[in-house]
């Protein structure tokens, strides 16, 4: 095993430390991954220095844009903004623009319950345990409080709304599976309206 030190590219940016580890069960195939804040770059025991050297070029900037990629898409979508996005794009899709919530907000205060929604000031929160979800679940409870922005309670005329959202069942599995993975089992009912 090689420990590289971090430095820099050409272009300036930082360079995260680079771990090599030599393999004699490896023969021709080359890996990395993150470990921390450190690449592991795998490689097979009689690989000459000067051919690791070209797979680290290769392979550490392509490791460094995907964890960037990823950490500013969880940024978009952890914002106010990603959620009034998509509930401006889910009422005009499946409740004709019928609904604009006056505000849709993360809220790290919801920890009983997905969503909830309050009909006579047209505010939604969402649970900020919902920030990594998958993006159709969340979309989900996003509808599901803006169905309640047109029905408070969870009679036949809200339900009839709800199910315009084609994963709607598929979303409840879901979300009842993450309720109970908490043990939380009060925790899969999404709101209770007042």
């Amino acid at each position: 095993m090689t420990r590289l030190s971090p430095g820099s590219d050409a272009a300036g940016s930082a360079v995260p430390p680079v771990e090599v580890q030599r393999s004699a069960r490896r023969k021709r195939t080359v890996s990395a991954h993150w470990s921390g804040e450190t690449v592991v770059l795998q490689v097979p025991a009689r690989m000459s220095a000067r051919e690791v050297k070209r797979w680290e070029r290769e392979l550490v900037p392509k490791l460094v844009a995907k964890r960037n990629l990823a950490a500013s898409q969880r940024a978009a979508k952890s914002g106010d903004a990603h959620l009034e996005t998509r509930a401006h794009e889910l009422s005009r899709r499946h409740l004709k623009g019928a609904v604009q919530p006056s505000s849709i907000t993360w809220s790290s205060r919801q920890n009983t319950r997905w969503g909830s929604a309050t009909p006579a000031t047209g505010t939604v929160r969402i649970s900020r345990r919902l920030e990594s979800a998958p993006s159709w679940v969340l979309d989900a409870v996003i509808f599901h409080e803006l169905c309640h922005l047109l029905e408070a309670n969870h009679g036949p005329a809200f339900r009839r709304l709800e199910r315009r959202y084609p994963r709607m069942a598929e979303a409840q599995a879901f979300l009842d599976g993450a309720a109970w993975a908490l043990g939380e089992p009060g925790f899969s009912e999404q709101d209770q309206h007042q």
